[in-house]
């Protein structure tokens, strides 16, 4: 349940509109819900400020319908990821307000659109074969409340196609970099910039990057200070991260979820 949801409820029961009773049919759902081969988080979104995230992969379509369901009449936003095209056509048949993401395979769907941050997060990728797992990121922090920017393709075989950004890095209050290969470009970011950095390895790569870790290992080697890692591919995880950060600066609340 949502927190200002939650508030309206309570004050409702102090104004005399809604008896406890009726409260407690509301509320008997926390803090979570038992579907058997699921047990649902609703309390996730008071204790963490965004509700539970529905990861797609391994999980059966009629599963994945009932947790939506579920996660829907609690009045919560829903993200999915690593969605393929089947589970986003069941969602749509179930809530057509369910947006796809193909290349990111996220499923959205929002009840209530949040304000945005006035703090940007710029996600960059450095090349387009990373621009799914940047995507993922994008969908993230923006389902978040975030102010998103992106910057793709501009990796360290042409390193002119970044240097040529400076405003767009100097602007933005948290950047998230997105690369495989050797992952070498996060490193570079680290050393032009002063704000936080996020950084995510891609499984993207020829044989010996090893799925990924070959990227990983530059990155955690990483000579720039400030950068901090994520695991390989986990868009989801990095979109988090940079919307907790970005939401720091916001005097007013905005971006909160």
């Amino acid at each position: 349940m949502e927190p200002n949801k939650l508030k309206e409820l309570l004050q409702r029961v102090k104004e005399g509109g809604c008896s406890v009773e009726q409260a407690m049919e509301r509320l008997k759902m926390l803090p979570f819900e038992d579907l058997g081969f699921a047990r649902l988080d609703h309390h996730r979104h008071l204790r963490q400020g965004f509700p539970e995230v529905v990861f797609c992969q391994g999980k059966s379509i009629s599963q994945i319908k009932e947790i939506v369901k579920r996660i829907l009449a609690m009045g919560c936003n829903l993200l999915a990821t690593r969605a393929t095209p089947e589970v986003y056509q069941a969602l749509y048949k179930l809530d057509s307000r369910a947006i796809y993401n193909e290349q990111g395979r996220t499923i959205i769907i929002q009840l209530e659109v949040r304000p945005k941050t006035s703090g940007r997060i710029l996600i960059i990728s450095a090349g387009t074969s990373d621009i799914p797992v940047a995507e993922e990121v994008v969908v993230t922090a923006g389902m978040l409340g975030s102010q998103v920017e992106c910057l793709y393709d501009v990796g360290v075989a042409g390193i002119h196609r970044l240097l040529g950004q400076e405003a767009k890095l100097s602007g933005a209050r948290v950047i998230v970099v997105v690369a495989g290969m050797e992952g070498a470009l996060a490193s570079v970011v680290g050393g032009l910039v002063d704000k936080p950095l996020i950084a995510v390895p891609t499984s993207v790569g020829y044989g010996s990057s090893f799925n990924g870790l070959a990227a990983l290992l530059t990155m955690l080697n990483s000579c720039a200070a400030g950068v901090g890692v994520v695991n390989i591919d986990n868009g989801f995880g990095a979109g988090c991260l940079a919307h907790k950060i970005n939401k720091l600066g916001e005097p007013d609340g905005a971006g909160s979820y």
